[in-house]
């Protein structure tokens, strides 16, 4: 298998359930770095985890202010800096993080867009938003790794911008993401049926 090949199947491969496809933008990006293909794959499980969020959100939070195309595209290239950084696709490391934000800024992504390479990993650091949360959740639960402290910074957030009781958003939380993670072996099988090399 060539790496064009595998790329483009982790870009298109149909798979059950169904994955979004990616942003047109960030495919032709991940194509001209020539990503490895687990990479891509990766980005296209978070990125389908963030639209069941934003879609969630929508629906349940319909009167509660957010960006839902950043949230989009900051979950699609949260890891693009791992084309730079292969080996933190198998192994632990952040080097990708500032490198993803310098990649993008350097292509002529907005700094608003650019920083959730940068974020996604960083959820209790000052200033972030209910975006960067959002991403950051999606780049989680895409795996149904629950992590409770992220958990209830998205919480409180939801509660601080409904007036609802947090006991009573923690419950909406938990349901969507139990759902979701539901899915998981699916999404980690199609990650894994990627090389990291081609």
């Amino acid at each position: 298998m060539t790496t064009d090949t595998a790329l483009s199947r982790a870009l298109s491969r149909t798979v059950n359930p169904p994955l979004c496809p990616l942003p047109d933008r960030v495919a032709e990006l991940l194509i001209e770095l020539g990503s490895p293909p687990r990479l891509a794959a990766h980005l296209r499980a978070v990125h389908d985890v963030a639209h069941q969020l934003v879609d969630w959100m929508g629906r349940r939070y319909p009167a509660v202010p957010f960006d839902r195309e950043a949230v989009l595209f900051g979950a699609a290239t949260h890891d693009i800096g791992k084309t730079v950084h292969i080996s933190e696709l198998s192994g632990p490391g952040a080097a990708h993080e500032e490198a993803g934000q310098a990649l993008l800024l350097g292509r002529g992504v907005s700094p608003e867009l650019a920083r959730f390479a940068a974020t996604h990993a960083s959820w209790t650091e000052p200033g972030v938003v209910l975006e960067d949360l959002l991403v950051s959740l999606a780049d989680k639960i895409w795996k149904n790794k629950r992590v409770s402290d992220l958990e209830d910074l998205v919480v409180a957030r939801l509660a601080e911008e409904t007036g609802r009781e947090v006991w009573e958003e923690f419950i909406a939380l938990d349901e969507v993401l139990s759902r979701i993670g539901d899915d998981a072996d699916g999404r980690l099988a199609f990650q894994g049926s990627f090389p990291i090399h081609a």
